[in-house]
């Protein structure tokens, strides 16, 4: 099943979290089922509209899939094609989602939601366990441990496109039995077979994971972000982060002109008109400013030269202004996040629902160069 989220439900002034599905449901009123929303919550309530499992528990929803009022399928499709009859041992595919299958999902889901080990967590630790130590009664765990995890979530427990999980399969089968009934007889030969299987996969992983660290080498170390929020009306009298803001009164001189804050100068370079350049630029606010920019023809090829323009304006800005400069500089190496809203999804960063933040990355890249070495003096 496909889990959406997260959601919510306030109990108490306390936040619940949760997950929710999509399940067909029928009620008495009904002539045919129809899609519904299923939500499950951390202190396991469950709740589904018109199905009488409104603030019920795990029981109640494996009572209402007994009795159909929940299904898992759409009654009135065909069922899904199945692939060709094969050795059960090597099959590629998924078993059937069943109701106690989507019950022990459910309760994964649940476990999740605080923080504790799922089916397949146990079954990991479990493999790690007989991987150090590969004796009968570890091995016996790891199968105890993979039966436990829903049949129809098996197939993706390694994450092998290829494999799927036959390895575990013949490492859950008793020695001297056929794997899953039909396939090869269990032996200890076939269990370092599967050791060496993960064992391969380590190295490769380590292997892996040399070759990002050589493409990565001149990355830092994680950097927490700087979030530069929008603040109503700065004063200019303190100077802090807020100096990063293109709102921040900041007089600038660019092409010539001296505006109040970079918003001014940006504006009014995209206003089409000559009189619309001098109306912007002599705005009492950054706000008047933008008003009356984006109220007026603009460029024609503005979309294109904007962000050059802005990093113009930004660079003349905090050269003009060293104890700015020195305030983004301050900020290190780390991503900044300019936050707000009045000014577009394009500049600014909308957490998420999206923004593409130009202004935080334009921002790094003055930060870039300003942390430029100077131009070695020449000789004489």
């Amino acid at each position: 099943m496909f889990w959406r989220g997260p959601t919510r439900r306030v109990v108490a002034g306390e936040t619940v979290p949760g997950v929710w599905c999509h399940v067909w449901v029928t009620r008495r009123s009904a002539t045919r089922p129809h899609v519904d929303d299923l939500f499950v919550f951390a202190d396991g309530l469950i709740g589904c509209d018109g199905t009488g499992l409104d603030g019920t528990d795990v029981e109640g929803l494996r009572r209402r899939l007994a009795d159909g009022r929940v299904l898992l399928h759409d009654p009135e499709r065909s069922a899904p094609a199945t692939e060709p009859e094969r050795p059960r041992w090597s099959a590629r595919y998924p078993e059937p989602l069943t109701a106690d299958g989507f019950v022990a999902e459910v309760l994964d889901r649940i476990a999740e939601l605080n923080d504790r080990p799922t089916t397949a967590d146990r079954c990991h630790d479990a493999i790690r366990r007989w991987r150090r130590e590969p004796t009968e009664a570890n091995r016996r765990l790891v199968r105890n441990a993979y039966l436990a995890v829903p049949a129809h979530e098996r197939v993706f427990l390694l994450g092998d496109m290829d494999l799927q999980d036959i390895p575990l399969r013949r490492l859950a089968t008793d020695p001297g039995q056929p794997v899953c009934g039909d396939g090869p007889i269990a032996t200890e030969e076939m269990y370092l077979q599967v050791k060496e299987y993960f064992d391969a996969g380590d190295r490769g992983e380590e292997t892996y994971r040399a070759k990002i660290a050589l493409r990565h080498a001149d990355d830092p170390a994680p950097t927490p972000a700087v979030i530069l929020n929008e603040r109503g009306g700065p004063s200019g009298d303190v100077l802090d982060d807020a100096v990063l803001r293109n709102e921040f009164p900041s007089p600038l001189t660019y092409r010539g002109q001296t505006y109040r804050t970079a918003l001014h100068a940006y504006w009014a370079q995209a206003v089409a008109a000559p009189d619309d350049h001098d109306r912007v630029r002599d705005a009492e606010t950054a706000h008047e400013a933008q008003e009356l920019g984006g109220s007026r023809p603009l460029q024609p090829d503005w979309p294109a030269r904007r962000l050059a323009v802005m990093t113009d304006i930004l660079r003349a800005k905090f050269a003009q202004h060293p104890p700015m400069a020195a305030i983004l500089l301050a900020t290190g190496d780390a991503p900044l996040s300019y936050q707000g809203y009045s000014e577009s999804p394009f500049w600014t960063d909308r957490g998420p629902r999206g923004g593409r933040n130009w202004m935080g990355r334009l921002l790094e890249l003055v930060r870039s160069e300003l942390n430029r070495p100077a131009e070695p003096a020449a000789r004489p």
